[in-house]
């Protein structure tokens, strides 16, 4: 079974930084892109960021600048670099993989980590 765990969610004042972590497990195959996601309070889920297989990103224009995201093999992790937050940026975000694992092709959810924005 593929797990995703997110981390690092928190509360900062506005122009603070944070950094996301999710940790992946699980028998995973091939790994086709990983994912940060966000949703705020009344509004549809978005894609912030994504690595795709060859390791090259997309960054949601709204964040580009500020958001970095990253992927270390080694460490089965996925990150997202946050700097100078802003108020909107107050979320719950999830981590998110489109992999093959066990012969089919899945799309899988962590649980989310909740980021605060507030003087």
């Amino acid at each position: 079974q593929v797990q995703l765990v997110e981390s690092g969610g928190g509360m900062v004042q506005p122009g603070g930084s944070l950094e996301l972590s999710c940790a992946y497990s699980g028998e995973i195959f091939r790994i086709y892109a990983m994912n940060w996601y966000r949703q705020a309070p009344g509004k549809k889920r978005e894609l912030v960021a994504a690595i795709l297989k060859g390791g090259s990103t997309n960054i949601q224009n709204s964040v580009a600048g500020r958001f970095t995201i990253s992927k270390d093999d080694a460490e089965n992790t996925l990150y997202l670099r946050m700097i100078n937050l802003k108020p909107e940026d107050a979320a719950v975000y999830y981590c998110n993989a489109a992999i093959v694992s066990d012969g089919r092709f899945l799309e899988v959810w962590g649980q989310g980590t909740e980021v605060a924005v507030s003087s």
